[in-house]
């Protein structure tokens, strides 16, 4: 099958390049006809007392990749400079990514809403607050929605808890 060729079976796989790599390794899959995604965000920089609306990865070091990776189109992807590896096991077992999640990414960026970085997080982790005046309260997230969440501070011997609305952007995983 040419290169170039998006198969039936072509799935999506996740590429892991070097620091600020991205832009590199996009263009040389490009250029050997590979289909690549590298989804951006944009945001306003100031340099030299000047704003300037700058572009940059949406997924730092990652950029995605949709073929149909047989061993000869996984060596041709591996040889772009700036490639740390495809993320999986081995060239047989390539972690892949379902359609639905880079669908999703896909039309955010082609909405042309602003979107800003955002901690994975899941109801139910244990969360740590950095900023504001609860920076380092470590809770459980029980609601997450939207920036909005709930997070539950509770007293283990006393088997109580107490919950408090948070912007999620400002917690992390702990």
């Amino acid at each position: 099958m040419p290169v170039g060729a998006v198969a039936v079976d072509a799935r999506w796989y996740v590429l892991w390049t070097r620091s600020h790599c991205e832009p590199l390794v996009h263009q040389q899959l490009l250029a050997r006809g590979f289909h690549v995604f590298n989804p951006q965000l944009s945001r306003w920089s100031r340099r030299a007392e000047q704003r300037h609306l700058i572009q940059e990865p949406m997924f730092p070091g990652y950029i995605f990749l949709h073929h149909a990776l047989d061993k000869e189109s996984d060596v041709e992807v591996r040889k772009a400079r700036g490639l740390v590896t495809i993320l999986g096991d081995s060239w047989e077992r390539r972690a892949m990514v379902p359609d639905a999640e880079i669908d999703a990414i896909r039309r955010l960026v082609q909405s042309g809403e602003t979107a800003v970085p955002h901690p994975y997080l899941k109801e139910g982790q244990r969360v740590r607050i950095t900023r504001g005046p609860m920076t380092d309260v470590e809770g459980i997230l029980v609601r997450h929605h939207l920036r909005k969440g709930l997070l539950v501070l509770s007293v283990d011997m006393l088997r109580k808890s107490v919950a408090v609305e948070i912007d999620c952007t400002w917690v992390t995983a702990a």
